[in-house]
């Protein structure tokens, strides 16, 4: 079992997305993402999407707004993957041409937000966003079968 966060930074109309096209055996490869990684020992999920989005784009998070929790059952290799999902237009710092091209994931890309779904990404994270339109807290289950979504199912939470 793999434990993940995301993140969806926002400013001025824009989300800050991460292009993967960097790292060997990389199962979002040439998928645009928000920006995140998996917990390290110890961490809470806002401990890991804060230290995430430290290392992966220099940015320092000062709140966040939780929206949701997404299982994807078999998602690598069987493994399950529990990802914590993030917004956050709260944060310090600022993101140079260099900045936006030295991430070791991918390339940093500030997106309009009218744009998103324009980009190549994984099915499921089209539902999820829309989900995290929502005033309510989810939790959803996403399932995939070789890359490709086969079924979903999400709870909104009072």
């Amino acid at each position: 079992m793999k434990l993940t966060t995301i993140c969806y930074i926002e400013k001025d109309g824009k989300t800050l997305m991460l292009y993967r096209n960097k790292k060997k055996d990389d199962i979002h490869e040439g998928k645009y993402v928000g920006v995140g990684g998996k917990f390290e020992q110890g961490e809470t999920p806002e401990d890991c999407v804060i230290r995430e989005v430290k290392e992966e784009t220099g940015l320092t998070l000062n709140s966040l707004t939780y929206k949701g929790l997404i299982t994807f059952p078999k998602f690598k290799n069987d493994e399950d993957w529990y990802m914590f999902l993030y917004f956050s237009d709260d944060f310090e710092g600022n993101l140079s041409e260099k900045d936006l091209d030295d991430c070791k994931e991918g390339k940093l890309i500030w997106v309009d937000n009218d744009k998103i779904f324009d980009l190549n990404m994984w099915e499921g994270d089209r539902l999820f966003l829309n989900w995290a339109k929502t005033d309510k807290v989810f939790s959803a289950k996403i399932i995939y079968n070789n890359g490709k979504l086969e079924d979903y199912g999400v709870n909104f939470l009072t």
